[in-house]
Parts: C-alpha cells; structure tokens; sequence
C-alpha cells in the first residue's frame, strides 16, 4: 500500500491493513498490531503525525472489540 505522508491516514486505511496483515502473516490481532507499527510507524507513533496514530489506535479498538 502507498502512504500519502502528507495527508492523515483513516481508521478505515488501518483497517484494511490490519485485515491485510492477518490474513497473510498471521491470525493474532496483537501480532498485527506490532507488525503494522513496526511496518508503518518505524516503531515511532510520531512518524505519520499524531492524528494518524490515534487512528491507527482506534482501528485497533474498533477491530479488537469486533
């Protein structure tokens, strides 16, 4: 996927990519969380600004509590 690095990315982006990562990696949604971080944050919740991070978070819950 090709990060626009100027603009927010949506929870519905982190989604997509969560649902990426369980369905080729692996079936655990913590696993995929530290995959997607590490993947897209460099393992720093600064690198795509701090909104994005909140939604990257919020995707998490929101998948989490499914």
């Amino acid at each position: 996927m090709i990060i626009n690095r100027a603009g927010v990315l949506s929870d519905a982006y982190f989604k997509s990519y969560f649902k990426l990562i369980l369905a080729s990696r692996t079936s655990d949604l913590d696993e995929a969380k530290k995959i997607v971080f590490q993947l897209l944050f460099n393992n720093d919740s600064r690198q795509l600004g701090s909104e994005s991070y909140q939604k990257f978070l919020q995707a998490y819950n929101d998948l989490a509590n499914k």
